[in-house]
This record gives structure tokens, C-alpha cells and sequence, in this order.
């Protein structure tokens, strides 16, 4: 008996087995096949992603012995699927691992590019600067201009800017043009014996589109013919470019010199030797000339032969904008594929997300080989068209028939009440569309699936409701001939605390993989043709439940709710709006509503103070996040944890406004009186007894979390951001910001760097050359759209009420990206203000240390960006006194990282398996709820070890908010 390593880590239980490769010909096990195939078909897609091949071999580890659905097996199944999932989650990793390197060796081959590019600009000035005071040179430069021009039918069919419809780049001019006394054969023979010459846009026409594409992407969606002429010249000896208009498809060269096509390599090659031939002729003719250097004309043309682009899809034809819906409206579906179910899930599931990106759907979707189930929010003026796109024929335009149409059971559950737009903005039930690929898209613990097509019989809502009626007034009359049904609710024990149909007896479990051991205890005695009805919220585990209860079990008499209590609730609002619901309390659903209430029953007791409720949460503390009923007064008392332990951690964390009597002076800042006040911890009596936040700050920290509610919590808040100020305005005032996210800790640098300004009598405003100036560098155009308005406020109506106000306008309009690259302002005269949007922060700061930057050196580096990468910034900020002075100042945001980096900490002391960690239940469970905060913390952690054996620095770590490194630069 071989044990399978890979489960253990999940679920400390062995499965027989044994190691087989990741392909369908090793699989011989019919049942293990038609179970797990998802975990396999992801190679097909591996291959077009060229994986390593390392990685493809590695094995999967599956049963290879007929599995029943016994207790034990049941949790096989789990342990099996659970890795299955690592597996499949694991492979996606890599796929996303190696696109990102990808994408960094394109950016890394663009910014040499474009570096080599800047620095033969520099060699050719000099050059030019040693010709002017010598005797005139024939020196050809080192570059070539090309002039790039797009005709009217791509310009209007790609939408092209500005930019795209015509434009100038400079490509580099390689030794081989060294000499103009090389014919066209030894041109050619030279060129291809040297393959780096094709990495020149001058030598390949690969290379040359590539180029092409870097500076018009659009380009990079048609199908397009290049052409090349020389340029035509005024005088002077400028190029002449038609105007806007002025050339048509037909006729859209009009130089008298040619225009060639450009097919080959050959072609690029000769059209680039003629452009020097042309520039030195013309060289030679005129003296004195505005022509710098070789320059060549490529037209873009469409390619009359290329096929014309599909029409859309018939659901999508006269569909209204979904940004203009006033109202989303939450909807549930799920689909059981028969014959085998879904054979790529990976590709279904990118199927899925570009079919449904038109209509700015949100939600939760699984996707696996048994099927697809889905929790989603779609606008409601587009809700019909998603409908088609979920159900249309292949024959009509659709897409999905072979994953949904007629095997979505009951079709889509839709919520009868639509949510208010603004409600929903202000308490998403989804942020974004997820659509994953697992194993099973209901975890049910079997490692062999049953067959999902025979699971009893799809009782109707009405007929359900009548069925329900009957059986309780059978139950009330106490007649004995007639047996009653045996309701079983399907659901976990804190969804049917809080709502249940009448008669309905619940499983209580804790997962719905532990229902079998409870439906063989609860049926064992039962004859198996007893009428049994089973329910859940929307009807999937109840299509598992009955095809156990039929297949393994024997019962004969089974039926389910058809789309379960949503399709209930609607039914019996549109159809029989009079009759009494038989569900009492609450449906609890997967989104952050948790719940729509149905009745006003309150069915549910509260799990800190007893008291009957019908409110579901989720425990406030990210770190513990535990699901609880608990009644308003108890989580208002808590804030909405679970324990006085994590009301203190969230209280830390500065999740919660502090209560205080504050009162207002004439500057628009609070000041605090004395009060009654009993904090609960040093961390609240600390802020306190601080200096308020004046009203723009405050202002901040509300449009934040209307504006961007995830990040809410990322915002530096009074303590953290009191700090900066301070530290910023004991410098010259000169700070650089990698991530300026909604403005909040600029406004306090730039703050400070005011006061700093004041106590040196700075007069004139500071900026990139030297004086009091905040340098702000982020990547997020949504985020500097906030941000800088926030600045902008500041800078001219200062920190008060009346910038607050005008602050406040923010929220109430919609959010504009930031346009451009840059934007400054000036706060008081004195200090000056940049955001600049960057790509890569990283390389951006590398690049203005390691070269002759236009910026003076900073005082402080404040580093609230990629927490992966921090150690390389730091790297690059002390590696030389450009970008920060000697002494300088790094401050490193986030380093507790939720106060788990002692769980880090202690993981890389402790020798034990990190999946079997000592301490008590609530510890193990919050670990391994929080995978991800642990591999960050992990990486927070690390960082912290490493910078602190660093010799070029020396660090204090303070334990505010979350976390701030004081990293001197020796």
C-alpha cells in the first residue's frame, strides 16, 4: 500500500494510489477519469502557455481503487479533491508566474530599447557640438526617423487617437549601414549570416512591426499591408505630412519618388538603404538643411483581402449601455453537462469571462468538469441580453448551449427585487467577476462522482408550497393514516438557524460534505419509499443530495425544490402573491447581503448574547472573518466581531472611527474636550490624546470609502499620518512617494514640507531641482484621479472646512481617471507637488538613481507599493546619494502586515509541518482561513530580516497601525 504524500498536507489522512503523469493515457481508472478530468485537461492549455518542462511532469496523485461513499471515503474524497485543487490552483500560478515574466522581458527589452535610443540622442548632440567648431563631417547619424502613416478606413475602424493616425519613431541604425559602397547582394548575404541583425527594425520586418506596434497599439487588432516611400521636403529641407484628410486609400502617397511594398526582409532592408542614399544625396546638394537624418515614410494601409470581422453575437446587437442601469439585480444559476460534463473547464472558464465582459457582470463563478455554479450581480437593463448569451442556440449565435442553455436546471434564479443602484455601489454583494476552476463546483467529499442526471424527482415552487400547506395541516389535525414527508433541509447549520421552511428538520453541518453520515443516521430506519423533499438555496446540493439518496440509499420516493427557496420566494411573489410563504426568517445568501429576508420570523440565536435574531455576519477582524449569527446590539457593542479579542484587533488596525465630543475652532480642525471616555486599549487612548486630523484630512478618509470601499482600510489615518508630517517638516521638505493611492499621506508630507519651507524662510516654491517638494508616484489612474483632486483642494483652499467641502464634491460626482503623466501643485507658496504616473514604480526609481535624474536628491522615500518587491527598493535608494541623500530617510508602510509576522516569525522557527500548527482551534482555523495574508505576511517577514542584518542601514520598527520601518540610510 502506497500512502499519497500529496493529500496528507490537507487533510492528514493517506488514500491508496499511486503516482501517475498529468496525461488522459495514464488514466485507467474509469471512475477516477470521469471524476477528475479537470485536474488533467489543464495540459492542453499549458502547452500553448510553453510551461516548463519540469513543471508538466510533475505528478498527480489519484485513487486507483473503486472508492464507495463511506464515511472514510468521504473524507478521501475531500483530501483527494482538496489536492486536486492545490494542483490545478498551482498550475495557474505558473501560467500567471511565467506570463509576468514574459511581460518583464518585453518592458525590460523596451527600456533598453528606448535607454540606447536616449543615449545615441546624446552621442549625436555631442557629435553635433564637435562638427559646428570643426570642418563639416559626413558623418551619418546613428538613427533613422520614420514617419508612420495610417489610412482613413483604419483610423475610423480602430478608432485610432491623435497619436496612432500619424506619428514619428526613431529606429537604430546598425553597423551594417556603416558604408554606402555596399551593394544590394552583399547587403542581403550579410544580413542574413548575422542573425542579431534581425532584432533591427531596419532589417526585419518582424522587428520592424513589432516596433511599429510599440508606438501604435492599436494596430495590433488588423490586418495590414506596409508600404515605404521616401520623403517629400519643403525648402528647408523639412518632411512635408499631408493633413488631417488629405489622403485617401486609394492615393495616399504622393511622393514622386515611389512607393514600395514591404514583404520581406529584403524589402525592409532596401527601403532603409534608400532612405540613407536619399538623406546623403540630399546631404551633398544643400549646404545648409533641416533634414538631421536618414528618414523613411511607412504607410499602413488595410489589407483589402484580409476577412471582415464577425458580427456580434445577436444578444448584443441595440444592447443599452450597463453603466447606465439604475438598478443590479443578483441571479443564481448552476448546470450539470451530461456525458461527461465539461471536458476543458479552463477554457470554459475564459470562454465564460469574455463572453460576459460586455455586460459588466459581477459575481462568483466555479467552473469544473461536473458542471458550472454561479452566484452573479448583472445591470438590470442589460439582464435579457445576459439571459440570451446564457441560453441562445449555436444555430442563433450562441456560445454556451454545450455548458448552459438547457442544462441549467430550472433555468436562472433571479432576485424579484432589484438593488437600488447607490445602495449597491455602497455595499457591493460582489466586486469584481470571478470565475475559477475547481475540482467540483460544490465540494461534496465523494472521489467518485454519481450521476447527477438521476437525482429524483424537480418538484415545482407552487407544487412544493401546496405540498408543504398539506402536510402541516395534517401535522395539526394529528391524523396518522396519512405519513407525512420528511423535509430535510440540505443547507449549514448558520443558514437554517436563521430561516427553514415549516417541517423542515435540518442536517446541521458545518460543511456540506459531512451530510452523508447524518442522512444514513437520520434514513437507516426508514422504508425506502417514504415520501422525502429536500431543499436548499438555490437547488444544487440538493441535486447531490438526491442522487445519493436514490443511487446510494435506495429511496424511491425523493423529490427537490426546483431552484430552491430563491425560485420559491419569486415564484410566490409573481404567481401567488396572497398565499402565506411556508420559508419563516431569513434565505441566507453567498454575497455580502448574506441574507434576504423573507419573513419577519426571527428564527436565529445570537452567538454572543442568546437573544433571538435574524442576522447573519461575518466576524469584523480580516484575520478571523468567522461566520456568526448575532443579534444588532451585540455587534454593535463589538463592532461587529466575534470577541472582545478581535474588537481590540480591529480597534488596532484603525478599522473603526474613534466616538469622541469634539468640538470645531474657527480653522475648521476638531479640538477634543475632556469626556468620559473609557478606551479600551493604549492604541485608542493613544490616538485620543493626539492632535486632531484637520477637516480635509478627515474629507479624505470619507471619499475613500465611498469611492474606493476595498482600499478603504489602506489610507495612512490620523496616527500614522500625524507622524509623516512630523517627520517630513524636520527635513528640507523634499520627500519622494512610491504610491500615492487616494492622496492621504501626500497631503500630510506636503504639509510638512510646507512647515519645513517656513522654519528655513523659503520664499520662492520648491520643485524638482531643490526646495520643499513632494514627489508622488503611482500606477493606478483612478487612484491619481482622487488623489490629485484632493491636492487640488488643498492647494487652494488650504486644510480647513471650505476645503473639505469643496473636497466632499468628489464623492458625490463620478470618478475620472487621470488623464496625462504628470500634474503639479503649490501648497502656500512654498511647497511644491508632483504626481507623476508611472508603470513600473520599481523602474522608475532605478532609473532616476542610477542616472543623472532632473530631480535633487530627497530626504525621505516613503515605500507603500508592491510588498514583494520592497527589499529592491531600498536596494535602489541606498545604493548611491542621487535619489536620497546621505542620512536619508526610508519608510516602509504595512511591515506587521495585520500583526502576522509573528505567525511568520514563528513558522520559520518552528520545525512542525505548518498545516498541523500548535495553539488553540480559533488559531488553527484563522491560519488556515488566511493563505493568502499568510504568504504575504511571510514576504513582510523576510523582508524584515533581511533589511535588518543590512550594514548600509539601520532600522527602527514602530508598532503604529500597521506597521512603519524607520530605515536610516547610513
Amino acid at each position: 500500500m502506497s500512502f499519497l504524500l500529496a493529500s496528507v498536507v490537507m487533510a492528514r489522512r493517506s488514500i491508496q494510489g499511486k503516482i501517475i503523469a498529468p496525461t488522459f493515457a495514464h488514466i485507467t481508472n474509469k471512475q477516477v477519469h470521469n471524476r477528475s478530468i479537470s485536474a488533467f485537461v489543464l495540459n492542453q492549455r499549458h502547452k500553448k502557455c510553453k510551461l516548463s518542462p519540469s513543471f508538466l511532469k510533475q505528478p498527480l496523485y489519484v485513487s486507483n481503487n473503486p472508492v464507495d461513499t463511506s464515511s472514510t471515503s468521504s473524507s478521501s474524497g475531500a483530501a483527494y479533491h482538496a489536492s486536486a485543487n492545490q494542483q490545478i490552483v498551482a498550475r495557474r500560478n505558473e501560467i500567471n508566474r511565467q506570463k509576468r515574466q514574459a511581460r518583464q522581458k518585453a518592458l525590460d527589452k523596451d527600456r533598453e530599447r528606448n535607454l540606447k535610443l536616449r543615449n545615441l540622442f546624446m552621442e549625436e548632440k555631442q557629435a553635433d557640438n564637435h562638427s559646428s567648431s570643426s570642418s563639416s563631417s559626413s558623418t551619418i547619424p546613428p538613427m533613422f526617423a520614420v514617419k508612420v502613416v495610417t489610412c482613413r478606413t483604419l483610423r475610423l475602424e480602430l478608432k485610432m487617437n491623435g497619436r496612432e493616425k500619424r506619428g514619428r519613431m526613431f529606429v537604430e541604425r546598425p553597423s551594417l549601414f556603416s558604408t554606402l559602397q555596399i551593394d544590394d547582394e552583399q547587403l542581403d548575404g550579410d544580413a542574413s549570416d548575422d542573425d542579431d541583425n534581425n532584432e533591427y527594425a531596419c532589417m526585419s520586418l518582424k522587428a520592424l512591426k513589432q516596433t511599429i506596434h510599440e508606438f501604435f497599439r492599436r494596430l495590433k487588432k488588423s490586418t495590414y499591408i506596409l508600404s515605404a516611400s521616401l520623403p517629400i521636403l519643403d525648402e528647408d529641407g523639412n518632411v512635408l505630412t499631408s493633413e488631417e484628410g488629405d489622403d485617401d486609400d486609394d492615393d495616399q502617397n504622393s511622393s514622386p519618388l515611389g512607393m514600395w511594398r514591404l514583404e520581406t526582409d529584403e524589402d525592409v532592408q532596401n527601403a532603409f538603404l534608400q532612405a540613407e542614399q536619399f538623406f546623403q544625396r540630399h546631404q551633398e546638394e544643400n549646404e545648409s538643411t533641416s533634414m538631421k537624418r536618414p528618414t523613411l515614410v511607412i504607410h499602413v494601409t488595410k489589407d483589402p483581402d484580409a476577412p471582415p470581422p464577425p458580427p456580434p453575437p445577436p444578444y448584443l446587437v441595440g444592447m443599452p449601455d450597463p453603466l447606465t442601469s439604475p438598478t443590479m439585480t443578483m441571479l443564481s444559476f448552476y448546470a450539470f453537462p451530461p456525458n461527461g460534463g465539461i471536458s476543458d473547464p479552463e477554457s470554459t472558464a475564459d470562454q465564460l469571462k469574455r463572453l460576459w465582459r460586455p455586460f459588466r457582470a459581477l459575481g462568483r463563478v466555479y467552473v469544473a468538469n461536473e458542471g458550472v455554479n454561479a452566484q452573479m450581480s448583472v445591470p438590470t437593463n442589460v439582464l435579457s441580453n445576459f439571459l440570451q448569451c446564457c441560453t441562445v442556440k449555436p444555430e442563433e449565435g450562441g456560445e454556451l448551449s454545450h455548458v448552459l442553455g438547457a442544462y441549467m436546471e430550472n433555468g436562472i434564479n433571479i432576485d424579484p427585487i432589484p438593488v437600488d443602484m447607490e445602495e449597491f455601489q455602497a455595499k457591493p454583494a460582489f466586486k469584481n467577476l470571478h470565475i475559477r476552476v475547481r475540482s467540483q463546483i460544490v465540494a461534496d467529499g465523494f472521489a467518485t462522482p454519481l450521476d447527477w442526471q438521476s437525482a429524483g424527482y424537480d418538484m415545482p415552487p407552487l407544487e412544493w408550497h401546496q405540498k408543504l400547506k398539506e402536510a402541516r395541516e395534517a401535522h395539526e389535525k394529528g391524523g396518522e393514516d396519512t405519513p407525512l414527508p420528511i423535509v430535510l433541509d440540505c443547507r449549514n447549520d448558520y443558514e437554517t438557524q436563521v430561516g427553514r421552511f415549516e417541517l423542515a428538520e435540518p442536517l446541521d453541518t458545518e460543511n456540506f460534505r459531512d451530510s452523508w453520515d447524518v442522512l444514513k443516521d437520520r434514513l437507516q430506519d426508514v422504508p425506502k419509499d417514504a415520501p422525502v423533499m429536500t431543499y436548499c438555496t438555490g437547488g444544487i446540493r440538493c441535486v447531490k443530495v438526491n442522487a445519493f439518496l436514490t443511487q446510494e440509499m435506495g429511496m424511491t420516493n425523493v423529490s427537490r425544490l426546483a431552484g430552491g427557496i430563491i425560485s420559491y420566494d419569486r415564484t410566490l411573489n409573481e404567481q401567488a402573491p396572497a398565499e402565506e410563504s411556508m420559508f419563516k426568517g431569513v434565505n441566507y445568501v453567498f454575497d455580502s447581503r448574506m441574507g434576504r429576508r423573507i419573513t419577519d420570523d426571527q428564527l436565529g440565536t445570537c452567538f454572543t448574547c442568546g437573544s433571538k435574531t435574524h442576522l447573519v455576519s461575518n466576524c469584523k477582524n480580516e484575520n478571523c472573518h468567522r461566520r456568526m449569527v448575532q443579534c444588532e446590539n451585540c455587534a454593535d457593542v463589538l463592532l461587529g466581531t466575534c470577541s472582545e479579542g478581535c474588537k481590540g484587533r480591529v480597534v488596532n488596525a484603525g478599522m473603526v472611527p474613534n466616538r469622541k465630543r469634539e468640538t470645531t475652532n474657527n480653522t475648521g480642525d476638531e479640538t477634543r474636550q475632556e469626556s468620559d471616555e473609557v478606551y479600551a486599549n493604549v492604541d485608542e487612548y493613544s490616538s485620543g490624546y493626539s492632535s486632531s486630523s484637520p477637516a480635509l484630512f478627515r474629507q479624505i478618509e470619507l471619499n475613500t470609502a465611498a469611492l474606493l470601499p476595498s482600499g478603504a482600510h489602506m489610507v495612512s489615518g490620523q496616527m500614522q499620518g500625524a507622524l509623516l508630517k512630523m517627520l517630513a517638516s524636520q527635513t528640507s521638505g523634499r520627500i519622494l512617494e512610491i504610491g500615492s493611492f487616494t492622496g492621504y499621506a501626500t497631503a500630510c508630507f506636503l504639509e510638512g514640507a510646507a512647515i519645513a519651507g517656513e522654519l528655513i524662510n523659503k520664499k520662492d516654491a520648491g520643485g524638482r531641482e531643490g526646495g520643499p517638494f513632494v514627489l508622488s508616484l503611482e500606477r493606478d489612474r483612478r487612484a491619481l484621479g482622487i488623489a490629485s483632486a484632493h491636492i487640488k483642494a488643498m492647494s487652494e483652499l488650504g486644510l480647513g472646512k471650505e476645503a473639505a467641502k469643496e473636497a466632499s464634491k468628489i464623492a458625490d460626482g463620478p470618478i475620472v481617471d487621470f488623464e496625462g503623466d504628470s500634474v503639479s501643485f503649490t501648497y502656500k507658496g512654498i511647497a511644491g507637488c508632483e504626481f507623476l504616473r508611472v508603470n513600473d514604480a520599481l523602474a522608475t526609481v532605478e532609473e532616476m538613481a542610477s542616472s543623472q535624474s532632473h530631480f535633487a536628491p530627497f530626504d525621505i522615500a516613503f515605500v507603500d507599493a508592491d510588498k514583494t518587491r520592497l527589499m529592491d527598493y531600498v536596494d535602489a535608494l541606498v545604493s548611491n546619494d542621487r535619489l536620497l541623500k546621505k542620512g536619508g530617510l526610508i519608510i516602509v508602510d504595512n511591515v506587521l502586515w495585520k500583526g502576522l509576522v509573528l505567525d511568520a516569525n514563528n513558522s520559520v522557527h518552528n520545525s512542525s509541518d505548518e498545516t498541523t500548527p500548535t495553539g488553540s482551534s480559533e488559531e488553527k482555523e484563522m491560519l488556515k482561513k488566511n493563505r493568502r495574508a499568510r504568504k504575504l505576511a511571510m514576504n513582510m517577514h523576510q523582508f524584515n530580516s533581511e533589511v535588518v542584518n543590512d550594514e548600509r542601514v539601520e532600522v527602527v520598527m514602530m508598532p503604529i497601525r500597521d506597521g512603519l520601518s524607520l530605515i536610516r540610510k547610513r
